[in-house]
Formats: structure tokens, sequence, C-alpha cells
């Protein structure tokens, strides 16, 4: 069977325009949100990637009816229908399991196919099935594709995250907002994507107070109406093309950004010698080597994003000396490693930490193994001489808009095959 593969002809000089899209962490979190509507909902500022229409096939088979026109979504989920969602686009998807808290919220009960997605190690949805059960549902998980959470009504609740998770987060949110009396969640993930799912709920009548700090504090409602949500810029879809003009732009300018959201990004590329100016809703890189070594240590936010410790890990090579990366999100989200070693990168990965020391790459054939780790390999790729085959890029249209094309726009030797 023929698969698409996405090859790069390194050593060009980058210049022009991005404009960001819609954040891809916000969307897959909305989109199953509006279920928990009673009427008419518009999404604007969508990202065009697989993983939307994956959410919006489902919101299908709940009976939703849905105009997907570019970057904007209509919802009438006036005839929903709440029916088992045990197949396989929900293993296909992680972020599928946002069905399981906004069905529960909207009908207090729901099947649904136990979550896939990128192979990141251990990221279980304990925290998850904690809040759901705090709120007074039942979980019954004594299948090995599916679970069945149900519960006669759902009453706020009193829940502190073991760990800070975002999906957990967002996940208890859309459960309670409709749960009878006050629910808050202590140790919540202050990230933007779950401030902009708060605001997405509050515009539905949701009553939701603290979303950005460690408390969040929701006052269930009985009725949720339509509206109309804007979804916030792709933080991470703009980090990575902020890599990518730090490793070869002459003058590229990356439009529709919102800068505390990229700040520590922008720190971090600053202590590089990046020349980098930050305007009101866009920035401005030019590459600037020789870099100077530096040390990354991913952590929740407002700390360096875990989704960008592998788009960056290529700029590293072009650093005078050893750069290290500690991951404390996802130890395990190293596998673009071999895959850089490749393509004659110095560098290891040990106990959750990268070794990063000088090297020139070369064009080599080599596999997206993730998202981010396939952000990586365009990042690499783009730097390397001779030519680089990346397979496995379904992962890659998952989180990023048109990569290709934006790339070539910029002037990058890049174009997709059939193999």
């Amino acid at each position: 069977m023929a698969q698409e593969v996405i090859k790069i002809r390194g050593g060009q000089t980058l210049k022009g325009e991005v404009n960001n899209h819609g954040a891809k962490n916000s969307a897959v979190a909305i989109i199953p949100a509006a279920i928990l509507a009673e009427d008419k909902v518009t999404i604007e500022g969508l990202p065009e990637i697989s993983d939307v229409e994956t959410l919006v096939s489902l919101l299908g088979d709940l009976n939703i009816k849905t105009e997907l026109d570019g970057m904007t979504l209509n919802v009438d989920p006036n005839e929903i229908e709440n029916a088992p969602l045990p197949n396989n686009k929900v293993e296909s998807l992680r972020a599928s399991y946002y069905m399981m808290g906004a069905m529960l919220g909207r009908f207090k009960k729901c099947v649904i196919g136990l979550p896939g997605g990128c192979p990141l190690g251990p990221r279980p949805i304990d925290q998850h099935i904690k809040g759901f059960k705090a709120l007074g549902a039942k979980i019954d998980e004594s299948s090995t594709t599916s679970m069945k959470i149900e519960a006669d009504k759902l009453v706020g609740a009193n829940i502190f995250l073991d760990i800070v998770s975002v999906g957990a987060t967002i996940n208890i949110m859309l459960a309670a907002v409709r749960a009878e009396g006050q629910t808050v969640i202590e140790n919540a993930a202050k990230e933007p994507e779950v401030v902009d799912v708060a605001n997405f709920l509050s515009s539905l009548g949701a009553n939701i107070k603290g979303a950005g700090t460690s408390t969040i504090k929701i006052n269930g409602v009985e009725h949720l109406h339509g509206s109309h949500h804007q979804v916030i810029p792709d933080r991470i879809e703009a980090g990575t093309y902020m890599c990518i003009a730090a490793a070869c732009g002459e003058n590229i300018k990356i439009n529709n950004i919102i800068p505390t959201h990229v700040e520590p990004l922008t720190v971090k590329l600053k202590e590089l010698g990046v020349d980098i100016q930050v305007n009101d809703d866009s920035a401005v890189i030019k590459r600037s080597t020789p870099y100077s070594s530096v040390d990354i240590k991913t952590l929740v936010y407002p700390g360096f994003a875990t989704d960008l410790q592998q788009p960056i890990t290529p700029l590293l090579f072009m650093a005078d000396g050893v750069s290290f990366v500690t991951e404390t999100i996802y130890p395990a989200r190293f596998r673009h490693v071999d895959e850089l070693k490749n393509m004659g990168a110095n560098i290891s990965a040990d106990n959750g930490t990268a070794t990063i020391k000088p090297s020139s790459l070369t064009g080599a054939e080599v596999y997206a193994s993730d998202l981010r780790a396939g952000a990586c390999l365009i990042v690499a790729g783009l730097l390397a001489e001779g030519v680089t085959t990346i397979y496995n890029v379904k992962h890659i249209y998952r989180g990023y808009t048109n990569i290709v094309s934006t790339l070539k726009s910029l002037g990058a030797d890049i174009w997709t095959e059939e193999v």
C-alpha cells in the first residue's frame, strides 16, 4: 500500500511570512464541548488538521448536524442522540477522551472506546476517572476496548488532582458545568488552552471562575445555550515556526501569536542568541549563528512546553557547546533521538535527559514516531545537507495545517511523494 512521505533538500535560506493557526489543543476540547450546548454553536479559527476532522465526524455519530468549512465549524445539536462511540476513530486520537466528560455532562452516561494518539509513554487517564467518580459517576472498565461511564446524577465536589493535567482539568470541567452545586478543581492546569475552553463554556452560559489559576470553581447550571467562539492562536505551531526561523530563516515574520503564550520559548531562543523581535501579535526572527549552548527543562505552563522540546532540539546542534534537555512531563518523549542519530547528530538520551553536542546533519530516511517528533525531523531536514525522507507523516498532519506548502512559500525545497 502506498504511503505519503515528506522529502526535504536542506540548506535553503527561508524568508517570508507565516500565518499561525488556531490552537490544536484548544480545538480538540472545544469541539467535544459543543455537545453540552442545547442550541447552535459556531467555532471559528480552527486549525485545518486531521484531528479536527476526526472529532467532527464523532459528533456526526451522535446525530449532531455539523458543517465544517475551512476554519469554521457550525454545530447544530438539536437532534443529538447518545450513541456508543467504541469505534476506530476514538483509537486514532487521544483527545477523543474529551467526549467522555462532555457526554457525561450532557447525558449522565456514555460508552466510549479507549483513546489512542501519540505514543509518548504512559499517559493514564486515572485523574480524569478520579474526577468523574468524585462527581458521582460509576465506571465499568471490564471491557478491554471500551469504557462505560454513568451517573444517576452529577453533584459538585472538591477534586484535588495528584498531577497537573490539562486533559483531566478540562474533562472534569466538561462534566461539572451541568452538575448540581459547586465543583472545585485544585492543582488545576493553567495552560492557555484550559482558559480557552473555560471561555467557550462561559459563552454557553456556564459559571466558571479561576481558569488560568490553580483553583477553578464551577457552579453547575441546568441549561447551556448556543454561542459563537474564536479559538486562540496555537502557541505550539507558532513555536515550531519560530524554531524553524531560528534554524534557517533570514527574516521570517510569524503572524497571529499571543506573545505571553510563547514567552517561555522566546526567552530560551534569546538565551541561544537568536535575533528575535516580538510585536503585539507577531514575531520577526533572523538566524544569527553560532548559538550559545542552553539547558532546557520542560514544565507545566508557564514553564517550557513539553510539546516544544522536540522542535527546538535541532537548533542545539548549531550551538558552540553541550546543551541538555530534561523532560519532566513525559520522560519517555525521546523517540526522535535515534532518528537524529541516523542524520549524524551527536545526541544521547538517558533517564529523561538528552545530551546534545554540536553536530552537522546529513539527509537520511527517518520515521516520525509522534506529532512533535515529526516537527523536530522537519527542522532537522531543513538544516541537513542532502535529502531527508520522513515516513509516517500522518502524525505531522494531525497538528500542523498545510505545513509543506507553508514551508515551500518560505523558500524551502520540500515536497511529498507516494512510496
